[in-house]
């Protein structure tokens, strides 16, 4: 029993040591999958005709019509990791390019999911698992939101210490304690 309680102490102390690493982990996932995003976005964007070509050809995308969805495409790959990038409204950025990301596994499956395109298909996974890391953990320490977090907390600091304590009243030095009458 003295073993696996030394074993897991060693195991704790491993984690702390680990978990000082999470904000430059969470900020290389952030760095990566907007990297891939914004390159497909800017792709996008400056091969306007190719892209809308694409899109009324080639990409399948529900409900949209091609060149609704090639607008909504760009500006997802653009506008989200933007977000993502900086840490601002980081969980939104996350969650909007991992939408953007299953809709194009959703529009272009019947590639993504042919045989021989399992490395493609990979990508997408990786990309949606990391997104869906930083949906729930956030964009962490190296980030807008955690400084403006802080700011905020500051601020709620320095509010609460700046608040009038209401003290007791002392009775006016006219009155008698007591008898609730004023002394002349």
């Amino acid at each position: 029993m003295t073993f696996l309680l030394k074993l897991t102490s060693l195991h704790a102390a491993l984690g702390r040591l680990l978990d000082r690493l999470q904000p430059l982990a969470l900020l290389a996932a952030r760095l990566y999958v907007t990297d891939v995003f914004w390159k497909s976005g800017w792709l996008k964007v400056t091969n306007w005709s190719n892209t809308l070509d694409l899109f009324r050809d080639e990409y399948h995308v529900p409900l949209l019509p091609p060149d609704l969805a090639a607008v909504a495409g760009a500006f997802g790959e653009l506008f989200f990791p933007a977000l993502l990038v900086l840490g601002f409204f980081g969980r939104l950025g996350a969650l909007g390019t991992f939408v953007v990301n299953a809709m194009a596994v959703i529009s272009y499956s019947h590639v993504l999911l042919a045989e021989g395109y399992e490395a493609a298909l990979g990508q997408h996974i990786l990309w949606g698992t990391l997104l869906l890391g930083l949906i729930v953990f956030g964009p962490g320490k190296i980030s807008i939101d955690a400084w403006l977090e802080r700011a905020r907390g500051l601020q709620s600091i320095r509010a609460a210490t700046n608040q009038a304590i209401p003290l007791q009243e002392e009775p006016h030095a006219n009155y008698r304690q007591g008898s609730g009458t004023e002394v002349r």
